[in-house]
């Protein structure tokens, strides 16, 4: 389920996997100069790529051999601010999982539980030709 690298890591987040599993996705990190904003806390940014990894992970987890996915769309809504120091875990849950489409939730909380974000999103799942997974035939257009 775990890769390594990936936009995440350069960002300072790592997955959980005592804490991952089928469907859900645990990642955490703690915030550092670098994560903040002009205000001095946390860049929004930085919010959407924890949840967005967590889901995502969730998402993966759920994949079959041969199987691609990536987000489609990603709301966020920042609910409190985190601050330098502060430890960030973030737990992504899948709702559905079709046969193109997985729908799922995030959310992000400190260190004492204190829920700072939420998000949800969807992602696109695709078949790699290469690997002959099941692939859905485009539609062809009826002639007139």
């Amino acid at each position: 389920m775990t890769r390594r690298g990936g936009f995440h890591a350069e960002v300072g987040f790592r997955i959980d996997a005592a804490r991952s599993g089928r469907g859900v996705c645990t990642v955490t990190g703690t915030v550092e100069r670098r994560h903040l904003n002009i205000n001095e806390v946390v860049h929004g940014g930085v919010y959407a790529t924890i949840l967005d990894t967590a889901m995502g992970a969730a998402v993966v987890s759920l994949l079959a051999e041969g199987e691609t996915t990536a987000t489609t769309s990603l709301y966020v809504e920042f609910l409190r601010a985190a601050r330098r120091g502060d430890t960030l875990t973030a737990r992504g849950e899948v709702l559905r999982r079709g046969r193109h489409i997985a729908f799922a939730e995030g959310n992000l909380f400190d260190a004492e539980g204190q829920r700072l974000s939420q998000a949800r999103g969807t992602w696109y799942i695709w078949s790699d030709e290469r690997t002959g997974a099941r692939r859905s035939r485009p539609t062809r257009p009826t002639r007139r």
